[in-house]
């Protein structure tokens, strides 16, 4: 079942970055990226760091604490010392806002 939520304006999220999303005590990060935008699951899968410091670099996310990066597009840890992926929810962009399907 589809729950969309409307997480903000699409112009509050720079060109390939990220915010911080909290929605029922849930932690997210919205990412506005050259292929447009994508949410993840907010904290890191290694140590449960918050991932809204993190760089975006094209794709991909790293964390701040110790530098694993994920793709933001599918939530795949891509090196070390992350090992789980991220997990992913779908987004849609309507009226110049962000939604996310937090199923």
């Amino acid at each position: 079942m589809s729950t969309w939520i409307k997480a903000c304006a699409a112009d509050e999220i720079d060109d390939e970055d990220l915010i911080r999303w909290d929605y029922d005590g849930q932690t997210f990060a919205l990412f506005n990226t050259p292929r447009g935008f994508f949410a993840t699951d907010g904290l890191c899968t290694h140590e449960d760091q918050h991932l809204e410091d993190g760089i975006v670099i094209g794709q991909v996310i790293e964390c701040p604490l110790h530098q694993g990066r994920f793709d933001i597009a599918s939530g795949k840890a891509l090196s070390a010392p992350v090992c789980v992926d991220l997990k992913t929810y779908p987004v849609k962009l309507e009226a110049g806002c962000v939604f996310v399907d937090i199923g």
